[in-house]
């Protein structure tokens, strides 16, 4: 295929569109089944180069769930212990444990659920039967993917009444070096970022404390490279082989952060025994038992606890989940990585991390105060790596 056309642009009075290559070669990419469209492309190209990168970097399968050109979460493929597959709403999967990539889309699809409603999901490896029937049941737009087993494929194309999405992707691409792009009608042009993200940039350790667990240096870059394709400015936490908190697109480093932790305080949340035993009516659908969720964690008592509202969602009037009984809960959490795609200008973002259970940051450095944001990481005995590298992604 050497050009696509498409329904209209980025919104329905930008038309003509189409995708093509300037050279007048073949597409790498091919439509399967669907009418993707300008937005789902652009998700699609950059969800695949991020779960390329983490399979590349992490030598695991990895899925990313992404919306508006920015990740909602990403994921390596890891087993999902009990209550994350209930927080997650897959712990009827059958084969989910033995499909490292079903595994790995389940986390990136859990991590931030009403951030990924209707988002377009990408897959480092051939999509299984498992990893389909998980599509299947979400609320998605689209799945690009280096290709489908057969019976897989099948499950595909029955979503949506048949108008599923299926993008199958050349893995042996290479874009040019450099990349071209216009706004307003001037061309830019500039070198591809082709920075490699591995465990070489979290050698520059600079804090007193100076132990980085392979667990913790494998979360911290899975916060990288998921960095490295999110709208700037961007913060990302990660624990457990899979971003919990995508704070993207602020103008503030700080309001990244707090939008980072707060997502990652709600990821933890959800798994805890008070979020698990909500009584749900049992024809409750997904999407509205994840804003249900979301609602009942964030204290909004009028939509979701209040007398006469209630008995919508709930077989029996649940008890607030008071925020000294999150705090209590969240007080237990450590352990979590924290990546940042630019360097921290104040120990403002370290403190609030803190409180989300942050024990491992990777940044640029390059701060006029990175002795007073080391300083702070030593307050509370975390790690800091300085990389080096900025991850601006525009």
């Amino acid at each position: 295929m050497t050009e696509f056309t498409l329904k209209y642009g980025t919104n329905p009075n930008q038309t003509p569109a189409r995708l093509f290559m300037e050279d007048g070669g073949e597409l790498p990419v091919e439509v399967l089944n669907g009418n993707p469209g300008y937005i789902n492309f652009l998700d699609a190209l950059n969800a695949w180069q991020l779960v390329r990168e983490l399979k590349q970097a992490l030598h695991l399968s990895a899925a990313a769930s992404f919306k508006h050109v920015s990740p909602a979460s990403a994921a390596v493929g890891i087993p999902l212990s009990g209550p994350m597959k209930r927080s997650c709403f897959v712990d009827d999967v059958e084969g989910l444990d033995d499909s490292p990539l079903a595994s790995a889309y389940a986390r990136a699809r859990g991590s931030d659920r009403v951030s990924s409603f209707g988002d377009w999901a990408a897959l480092s490896d051939v999509c299984d039967v498992t990893t389909a029937r998980l599509l299947k049941r979400e609320v998605s737009d689209g799945v690009i993917a280096p290709g489908y087993e057969p019976a897989a494929l099948e499950i595909l194309k029955t979503k949506r009444d048949g108008r599923y999405n299926i993008v199958r992707i050349d893995p042996s691409y290479e874009p040019a070096e450099l990349e071209r792009r216009q706004v307003f009608g001037v061309t830019f042009e500039q070198k591809r970022n082709d920075a490699v993200i591995n465990a070489e940039l979290l050698r520059n350790i600079v804090t007193k404390n100076r132990e980085l667990p392979a667990s913790a240096a494998r979360d911290l870059i899975v916060a990288l490279v998921t960095l490295k394709y999110t709208q700037s400015n961007s913060v990302c936490f990660a624990v457990g082989g899979q971003t919990v908190g995508v704070g993207a697109g602020q103008q503030s480093r700080i309001h990244c952060t707090r939008l980072a932790a707060s997502k990652a305080d709600t990821w933890f949340l959800r798994q805890s025994p008070k979020v698990l035993a909500l009584p749900f009516w049992e024809d409750i659908r997904r999407p509205e038992r994840d804003n249900v969720i979301d609602g009942y964690i964030n204290q909004n008592e009028e939509d979701v606890c209040a007398e006469g509202v209630w008995h919508r969602y709930f077989s029996r009037r649940p008890e607030p989940f008071t925020r000294e009984e999150q705090r209590a809960f969240l007080r237990n959490i450590d352990g979590v990585a924290l990546g940042s795609d630019a360097f921290f200008p104040f120990g403002d973002n370290i403190e609030r991390a803190c409180r989300s259970g942050v024990r491992f940051v990777a940044q640029p450095g390059g701060s006029v105060r990175d002795a007073e944001v080391i300083a702070s990481c030593d307050r509370h005995d975390m790690v800091m790596a300085m990389t080096g590298t900025r991850l601006f992604h525009h």
